[in-house]
C-alpha cells in the first residue's frame, strides 16, 4: 500500500494534473486519457501520482481492467468540475478585458442542418456577439457525437438516437420528412409507402436513407431506389429535372430555405402517411466548462422551434 504525505496547501494544486485525473476517470483508463491529451500513458500516470502525493490520498484504483475513483477521488471530482468552470470563467473575463474576445466555439452537425438550419442562427450570434470565434464542421451523427466525447468539438447538433456516459443530450427540433416530386406531378394529399413504391425514388445516404427504408419496411413495402446521392441539393435538382421522387427532411424544403433554382421552387411537396420524422438534439459533455460564447451558442440552439 502506498504511503502518501499529508495534504498540500490548496495553492499547490496543479490544473494540468487535475485535468489528467478527470480524463482517466471519465474514460476509465490511463491509455485512453493519454490518447485524448496527446501524451504517453506514463506521462499521464505521473501526473495523477503527483496529484495524489500533493493531496496525500489515493485517487484512482483499478477494478478489473477499468480505472475508477476511490471515495476521495469521487469527492475530488465534484470540486474539480467547479474549479475548471471558475478558472474558465476567470480566463474568459480577462480575455474580454484584454481583447473583447468571447471565446471559441466548435460546432459539429450534419450537412442538411448546416445548410438549411444554422445560417440564420449563426448570423444572429455574430450580430449579437461580434467577438465570438465560431467554427462549424459537418459529419455523420455518430462521428459528431464521438468528437464531442473526445473534446474535439464543443457542441453537436445531431439526429437522435445519441448517447454517451459523459454527455448531456437535449432534444431541440422535430423535423418531419416530406416527399418531393417533379413539377405538376399528381400526388395525393398524403403520400403512402405503396404510392411511392410505384414511382422512381431517389434516396439520400447515411442515416436519412436508413430512416426512409425503415419507414417503407414498417408498412411491408419493398423499395428499389433508382439512385442514391449524398447531396440533398443534388437530389432536389434531379427531382426537378423529372428523374424521380425523393423523401427528404422537411428543413431542406422550406419555402424560405435559401437560394433555389426556378425548377426546385416549383417542386410538388407532400407530407407522408404514416408520419416520418427525426428529432435533432444538442449534445455536449456534462463536464464542459461554459464560457460566455459557449453559453450563448448553447442557448440559441436550445431555443430552436420544435417544429420547423
Amino acid at each position: 500500500m502506498r504511503t502518501l504525505r499529508p495534504a498540500a496547501p490548496a495553492a499547490d494544486l496543479n490544473l494540468d494534473q487535475l485535468r489528467s485525473f478527470r480524463d482517466v476517470v471519465a474514460l476509465g483508463s490511463f491509455s485512453a486519457a493519454a490518447e485524448r491529451a496527446g501524451l504517453s500513458q506514463p506521462a499521464v500516470s505521473l501526473k495523477v501520482r503527483a496529484l495524489e502525493r500533493r493531496l496525500g490520498v489515493t485517487l484512482i484504483e483499478r477494478v478489473g481492467r477499468r480505472a475508477t475513483p476511490t471515495a476521495a477521488g469521487a469527492e475530488l471530482l465534484a470540486h474539480a468540475a467547479r474549479i475548471e468552470t471558475e478558472v474558465a470563467a476567470a480566463c474568459e473575463a480577462m480575455a474580454h478585458h484584454a481583447t473583447g474576445a468571447l471565446g471559441r466555439v466548435r460546432l459539429g452537425t450534419g450537412a442538411t442542418a448546416c445548410i438549411f438550419l444554422l445560417p440564420p442562427l449563426l448570423r444572429d450570434l455574430r450580430r449579437r456577439l461580434p467577438g465570438l470565434d465560431i467554427s462549424v464542421t459537418t459529419g455523420d451523427a455518430g462521428d459528431v457525437v464521438k468528437a464531442v466525447e473526445d473534446n474535439a468539438i464543443d457542441i453537436g447538433l445531431v439526429a437522435l438516437p445519441a448517447s454517451g456516459r459523459a454527455l448531456d443530450v437535449t432534444p431541440v427540433l422535430d423535423d418531419p420528412f416530406m416527399v418531393i416530386a417533379p413539377p405538376k406531378t399528381a400526388l395525393p394529399a398524403r403520400v403512402t409507402p405503396a404510392t411511392l413504391a410505384a414511382l422512381p425514388v431517389l434516396l439520400p445516404g447515411g442515416n436519412t436513407r436508413r430512416l426512409v427504408e425503415d419507414w417503407f419496411a414498417a408498412s411491408g413495402v419493398s423499395l428499389r431506389p433508382v439512385m442514391q446521392l449524398a447531396s440533398v441539393e443534388a437530389i432536389k435538382e434531379l427531382v426537378a429535372a423529372g428523374l424521380g421522387c425523393a423523401v427528404l427532411p422537411g428543413m431542406a424544403l422550406r419555402r424560405d430555405g435559401g437560394a433555389r433554382s426556378a425548377a426546385t421552387r416549383s417542386l410538388v411537396i407532400r407530407p407522408l402517411s404514416p408520419k416520418l420524422q427525426r428529432t435533432l438534439a444538442v449534445v455536449i459533455r456534462r463536464d464542459r466548462p461554459l464560457h460566455r460564447g459557449l453559453r450563448e451558442t448553447l442557448a440559441a440552439l436550445k431555443a430552436l422551434p420544435r417544429a420547423p
